[in-house]
C-alpha cells in the first residue's frame, strides 16, 4: 500500500507539473493555476502551443510511466517473482526507448521553431514604435514617431495606491498603445542588465546597456496589463514594474496630443524607492 501511494503521488505531481502554474488574467486573482489570459497575437499562439501540444504530451508520458511503474511493482514484486531474472541488456527495448524520445522532440521542435520565428519579427512594418529604457530602478519610455517625447514610469508606493491599483505593479505613468496594431518596442538599458517582461503579451526581452533589442506586440484586448523587470538589477530590482494601457486607435491619437504637451519640456524625476 505504501508503494502504491508513493507511485500515485508521483502521478499527481507529474500532472500538476504539466498544468500551467502562473498568473491569471487579473494579477490580484487568488489561487490562479492557468497561464495568464492572452492579450496579444504572440501570447495566443504560445497558449495554443502549450494547451494543445505540450500539455497532452505531458499527460500521456506521465500516465504511461504511472502504468508502467504499477505493472513493474506488481509483476516483479518479491511475492510474485521470488527468483529474479538475470539479464542485463535488451537491445530491442533500448532502441525503442531511444527512438521514441527523439520522435517526441521532433514533434515538439517543428511548432516551436514556427512560434520562435513568428515572435522574432512583426509581420509587415510596425505602425508604432516605443523605446523602453531600463534604469535603476524605473523605466523610461520614448515615442520617436510622435515628436520624440519621453517620460519616466515609477512604481506607486503602497501608501499612495488607489482602489484597483495592484501593489508592486501600478506605475504613475502608463505606456499607452493602440489595440490591434503592430507595435515595435526597442528595449535598452542605461546602467545594468534589466528585462522587459509582460506575461499577458508573451514578451520577455533583455534590456542591455549599449545595445538595442527589438520585440513586437499586437494587443488584441483593451485594458491595463502589468509586467516587471525580472532580473536582479540591484537593491530595488523588485520595484520597477511595467504598466501598459491598451486603448482604441482614436483614444491613442488623443492621448498622443495630450502627452506631447504634458511631457514636452520636462521628464518626471525618478522616484528611488527604498526596499520595503
Amino acid at each position: 500500500m505504501t508503494r502504491l501511494w508513493v507511485v500515485f503521488s508521483v502521478f499527481l505531481s507529474g500532472l500538476m507539473a504539466g498544468m500551467p502554474l502562473a498568473f491569471a488574467g487579473d494579477p490580484n486573482a487568488k489561487w490562479p493555476w492557468r497561464l495568464q489570459e492572452p492579450a496579444s497575437l504572440i501570447k495566443e499562439r504560445m497558449v495554443n502551443f502549450h494547451d494543445h501540444i505540450l500539455f497532452w504530451m505531458i499527460v500521456g508520458i506521465v500516465t504511461f510511466v504511472f502504468i508502467l511503474l504499477v505493472y513493474v511493482m506488481v509483476k516483479y514484486s518479491a511475492r510474485n517473482n521470488p527468483v529474479p531474472n538475470k539479464f542485463s541488456h535488451n537491445v530491442p527495448l533500448e532502441i525503442v526507448w531511444t527512438v521514441i524520445p527523439v520522435l517526441i522532440l521532433i514533434v515538439i521542435a517543428v511548432p516551436s521553431f514556427k512560434l520562435l520565428y513568428y515572435m522574432d519579427k512583426a509581420p509587415g512594418k510596425p505602425e508604432v514604435t516605443v523605446k523602453a529604457i531600463g534604469h535603476q530602478w524605473y523605466w523610461e519610455y520614448q515615442y520617436p514617431d510622435y515628436g520624440d517625447f519621453s517620460f519616466n514610469a515609477n512604481m506607486i508606493p503602497d501608501k499612495e495606491l488607489k482602489e484597483g491599483q495592484p501593489r508592486l505593479l501600478a506605475t504613475d505613468n502608463h505606456v499607452v498603445i493602440p489595440v490591434n496594431t503592430n507595435v515595435q518596442f526597442l528595449v535598452s538599458a542605461a546602467d545594468v542588465l534589466h528585462a522587459f517582461f509582460i506575461p499577458a503579451f508573451g514578451v520577455n526581452m533583455l534590456a542591455i546597456p549599449g545595445r538595442t533589442n527589438e520585440v513586437w506586440v499586437n494587443a488584441t484586448k483593451e485594458g491595463v496589463y502589468y509586467g516587471q523587470c525580472n532580473k536582479i538589477c540591484g537593491i530595488n530590482h523588485a520595484y520597477m514594474p511595467i504598466a501598459i494601457e491598451v486603448v482604441s486607435k482614436e483614444a491613442f491619437a488623443a492621448w498622443v496630443e495630450e502627452a506631447k504637451v504634458k511631457f514636452a519640456d520636462t521628464t518626471a524625476a525618478p522616484r528611488l524607492l527604498a526596499a520595503q
